[in-house]
């Protein structure tokens, strides 16, 4: 299914990007929403970017990596980049329904889920409450309860520059509005999300974990996501940080290529974890 031909107006296409991405909006719930789509071949990907950040900065650092082999969507979700936010407090849980819509309309079917920090609560969510919809998920820089982040406030300096001139050059709020969102996606990050290790083993699909080895993320709060997704792979990438997207996104491309190519097919030759389901293929 190509995007308009479920629920609601069909997409207004406003813009190509220099990397020839088509992008503009569609309405998603009711609501003005940007999105990009390329339109192209093969099973789709959608990108789900980070708190107080945007796609377009998720799609140029990865999609050159997979740009070729899949179809790469991505939009902003409500308060975000291009889409303009509303009077509500901010939760994973809209969230992601607001993504669950998104994948309804624009791709109709199971899509690879791609995560960046906040973007990566989002896809759990979805794989828990549609599974249907998700091939795998590539969860990167990614609690699953609150408590598993460095404590940070607004004021630490813990809020990069960047952050704010992007959103500033980019939402139909005003750069102003900025102050709204943090304090919103702040008051979201103390207090979600509260997924549990036995929720997250509930989850079939294959999943790679990614972390920078400086993250916001604790190790261990990153280890017990991944040891408890049934079809879990992990990476930790060293010299990064929460940012590991950005800072290295040739060898987080190359890592996410690798695993959207097989990803129910991990290298086996003396596992221990996984041995258990080795033994049942064969």
């Amino acid at each position: 299914m190509r995007q308009g031909e479920a629920g609601g107006a069909g997409p207004d296409m406003t813009e190509i990007s220099s990397q020839k991405r088509t992008s503009g909006y569609t309405e998603i719930d009711g609501h003005r929403t940007w999105f990009a789509d390329p339109d192209g071949v093969g099973e789709s990907v959608l990108m789900l970017h980070g708190g107080l950040s945007d796609s377009e900065g998720m799609l140029d650092a990865l999609e050159p990596a997979i740009g070729d082999r899949f179809r790469v969507l991505a939009f902003d979700r409500r308060g975000h980049g291009r889409t303009a936010d509303t009077d509500g407090a901010f939760h994973y849980d809209d969230m992601a329904s607001e993504t669950i819509a998104v994948i309804e309309k624009l791709i109709g079917g199971p899509t690879h889920l791609v995560g960046w920090s906040d973007g990566g609560i989002v896809s759990l969510l979805v794989a828990l409450r549609r599974p249907d919809l998700v091939r795998s998920l590539v969860l990167i820089g990614t609690n699953y309860h609150f408590n598993g982040m460095v404590p940070m406030t607004p004021g630490d300096g813990g809020v990069p520059e960047m952050l704010r001139a992007r959103y500033a050059e980019r939402s139909p709020d005003g750069a102003d509005h900025f102050a709204v969102v943090l304090k919103k996606s702040f008051a979201m990050f103390a207090a979600e999300p509260t997924l549990t290790t036995e929720d997250l083993r509930k989850i079939s699909a294959p999943a790679l974990v990614i972390v920078g080895d400086d993250d916001l993320m604790t190790l261990a709060h990153t280890a017990s996501l991944y040891e408890s997704l049934p079809a879990g792979q992990l990476a930790v990438v060293p010299g990064s940080s929460h940012a590991v997207v950005f800072e290295k996104p040739e060898f987080v491309g190359q890592l996410i290529r690798g695993f959207l190519n097989s990803p129910e097919d991990p290298a086996e030759m003396f596992p221990v974890r996984r041995r258990s389901a080795v033994r049942k293929n064969t």
